[in-house]
């Protein structure tokens, strides 16, 4: 009668255990990961006045792409890259001011001939239709009303009396021809889609190529600000608003604004 042989049975392994090293060296790997790409590949904004208004608010934390328009680089040809096309929202340091980001929407690249006609862009000759842009209003806000150096740029000499910088009052000259500002090489032009409140490149001049940053994505967060809370800048003023944004994050939230992409 044969006998049964015992079945053969894999010997139980110990369960792997994460030391506390290799924990430490993952955890620092993924924040190594994440630095990197909120340093070199995104970057996020608030945005603090009504310049780009209705496109952005006041309040609109945006992420933003900080390779697409960036130098080409040899050492990364797997990233997609493009130069400013019309149209595009770019974030950039001011000229004159490196410290200082804006947001604006450039109207013209280099070799472009443009003026504006009551408000109106006219781009190599032909006037230009923005739907996303705000217009001369001479039935409403006093700020609204028509002003010939901003509406009719560039009819009148730049100066400090009109707003505008005195390194801008000195350059613009040498590039007006006839009525139009024609945009020089490695240089962009750039406006406020809130055309009347706007500082933009008729009070500063041109953004350079090598200062522009990036372009806005999407909106992660929108909360409503007030319009003069950019110039509350003391420490009181700053904590005060933190914990108005922890009390009314709820209900002052646009919770439509979130996920928005901009265009």
């Amino acid at each position: 009668m044969p006998v049964n042989e015992p079945e053969e049975t894999a010997a139980e392994q110990p369960a792997e255990t994460e030391t506390l090293l290799e924990s430490i060296a993952s955890i620092c790997t993924i924040l190594a990961m994440g630095l990197f790409a909120m340093s070199f590949v995104f970057q996020n904004f608030e945005i603090p006045s009504g310049s780009m208004m209705d496109t952005l608010l006041i309040g609109d934390h945006v992420l933003v792409d900080r390779v697409t328009l960036a130098p080409e680089t040899k050492w990364a040809k797997f990233m997609h890259y493009r130069d400013i096309k019309r149209g595009d929202i770019i974030v950039f340091l001011k000229p004159g001011e490196p410290d200082l980001f804006l947001v604006k929407r450039a109207i013209g690249i280099p070799g472009d001939h443009i003026h504006l006609r009551h408000g109106v862009v006219y781009l190599n000759g032909v006037a230009q239709n923005e739907p996303q842009a705000r217009q001369v209003q001479d039935d409403s806000d006093p700020q609204d009303a028509y002003t010939p150096f901003r509406d009719d740029f560039p009819s009148i000499p730049a100066s400090p009396d009109q707003g505008a910088t005195e390194s801008w009052s000195v350059d613009m000259p040498n590039y007006v021809q006839g009525d139009d500002i024609v945009v020089p090489p490695g240089r962009v032009f750039a406006m406020g889609d809130n055309r009347t409140h706007s500082l933009d490149g008729r009070y500063w001049g041109f953004v350079p190529r090598e200062n522009i940053v990036g372009r806005p994505l999407f909106v992660y967060w929108s909360f409503e600000t007030p319009a003069d809370q950019i110039d509350k800048q003391t420490v009181g003023e700053r904590v005060g608003f933190f914990g108005h944004t922890m009390l009314h994050i709820f209900d002052e939230t646009r919770w439509k604004r979130t996920l928005h992409l901009i265009r």
